[in-house]
């Protein structure tokens, strides 16, 4: 069963291996887009495969910047996701997770179009 949480959200806190967002808390990564926040599978971002971003495809038109935290360091994207975000034509912008949630936060304050790939980091933040 997916684990969601519908609607947008700023992220309070992050590290210790999750997120805390909307008075949740969760353990592992996320997947941010529009409609909702959904738990992603991958543990490190070279885990990340095209299947895991499907969401992200399917609404690609609700949102006009991808960010993506790599994790506690800025990496690079598997090549197979890479590949897809570009056959998708979806720019994408990839740093650090902690960089990636300060962004994020910024920008859905701003209220502007915004999804988000964000590996979970074990030191704590916020």
């Amino acid at each position: 069963m997916e684990r969601f949480l519908p609607g947008r959200h700023l992220i309070d806190s992050f590290g210790n291996g999750g997120f805390r967002l909307a008075g949740v808390s969760h353990q592992g990564s996320l997947l941010v887009t529009p409609s909702g926040v959904r738990a992603l599978d991958a543990e490190n971002i070279a885990d990340l495969a095209p299947a895991d971003i499907a969401q992200i495809v399917d609404e690609k038109l609700a949102f006009d910047m991808l960010l993506i935290g790599t994790g506690r360091d800025m990496a690079a994207l598997p090549k197979a996701v890479r590949a897809l975000l570009s056959t998708e034509a979806i720019s994408f912008d990839p740093m650090s997770t902690n960089a990636a949630v300060r962004t994020y936060n910024v920008v859905v304050a701003e209220d502007r179009r915004v999804a988000a790939i964000l590996i979970a980091v074990e030191k704590a933040y916020g």
